[in-house]
């Protein structure tokens, strides 16, 4: 019975994006079970692959895509590449979400998946897969512009909890089993739509308009050289965040000098002058309301005003960070910044990046 069971996937694949390593470490975590039942493994980086022509998809084999959860759905990256993805040829398939784990005295926190599992089995079973696991992982969280690193010691006990359900997880879905542990959440993920949903189509890009590198800044390029989807570039001999950001925090975490920060302040008094003056001036001056109110009912003229206002938002906060960025040079407007940036202070601690397996 156990040799047919093992006999039933001759290859695991593992497809995972990762920005500070959690997913990288989930992936041989569920590795090292499979290597444990004679089951060769090859594990992907998806933002190492240069073409989807570099994706092989063999029968009889078991495959996997592990990814945090950035603003309630899988990251850009992660979701476009399961979009594009090869038809099944009869293939199981398992789908991981990291997430943003906590804990507080004694007690383990978990974090939310809004659309990240239901809206990726969604694609997938479209795609002729078969969905043999749905399992989200919370490990410790390392958005360090919403809140400060997670201690040492905390780390540590997340993630021995967190390894020991995943391989148990591993172990399930290797010998045939089914977990859809991600499901049990379904009402309060289909809740977190519509925020998802902004996210992705606002919030992403204003979360990557917020980064910027202080004075400290050596011109290391590290940053530019390590971003996994290559969304820094040098503007001005300075790190400049493009539309491209994932907000994976790799570049804040691995800074040794701690010079790139988020704008906390800047974003605030950005995001407050545009919404509540500059967006209502042009709707007055260009007579946007009562135009679309009398070509179109209510309900669809406050569907295309949603769309407007993030439009212009979004457009308007891509104006203002490139003068954000040319005003960095002058050290009154640096050290103004950096002073209204949560993430200067001591207190506010950087998430730091270990290998776990």
């Amino acid at each position: 019975m156990q040799t047919k069971k093992k006999d039933k996937y001759k290859k695991l694949i593992i497809y995972y994006f990762s920005g500070t390593g959690n997913a990288r470490n989930v992936s041989h975590w569920i590795s090292d079970i499979a290597k444990n039942h004679n089951i060769p493994t090859e594990i992907t980086d998806i933002s190492k692959l240069k073409s989807r022509n570099e994706i092989k998809i063999e029968a009889n084999s078991l495959i996997g895509f592990c990814c945090p959860t950035h603003g309630f759905n899988f990251p850009p990256i992660m979701f476009h590449f399961l979009l594009r993805f090869p038809m099944s040829k009869k293939n199981d398939v398992f789908i991981i979400n990291t997430r943003a784990g906590m804990k507080a005295g004694k007690f383990f926190l978990p974090g939310l998946s809004g659309l990240a599992q239901i809206l990726s089995a969604f694609v997938l079973i479209l795609k002729g897969y078969g969905i043999k696991g749905m399992f989200p992982v919370d490990l410790p969280s390392n958005w360090s512009s919403f809140h400060p690193g997670i201690k040492s010691k905390i780390v540590d006990s997340i993630y021995k909890r967190r390894k020991k359900q995943t391989e148990a997880f591993a172990h399930k879905i290797i010998n045939n089993g089914k977990n859809y542990k991600g499901l049990k959440t379904i009402i309060i993920d289909l809740l977190l739509t519509p925020i998802a949903f902004l996210y992705y189509i606002v919030g992403r890009f204003i979360l990557a308009k917020s980064f910027y590198a202080s004075k400290d800044c050596t011109n290391c390029n590290i940053c530019v050289q390590k971003c996994p989807v290559q969304a820094i570039k040098l503007v001005d001999n300075r790190p400049f965040w493009t539309h491209k950001c994932e907000s994976c925090m790799q570049c804040m975490n691995i800074c040794s000098e701690r010079a790139i920060e988020t704008a906390h302040g800047y974003v605030f008094a950005i995001y407050f002058f545009i919404s509540s003056y500059l967006v209502v001036e042009i709707y007055n001056l260009l007579n946007i309301n009562p135009f679309l109110d009398s070509i179109f009912p209510i309900w669809l003229s406050d569907i295309f005003e949603f769309f407007i206002d993030a439009g212009l938002i979004l457009s308007l906060y891509f104006v203002f960070y490139r003068i954000f960025h040319f005003l960095l040079r002058f050290r009154f407007f640096e050290r103004l910044i950096v002073f209204t940036s949560l993430t200067k202070w001591k207190f506010w601690r950087r998430h730091k990046i270990v290998k776990r397996y």
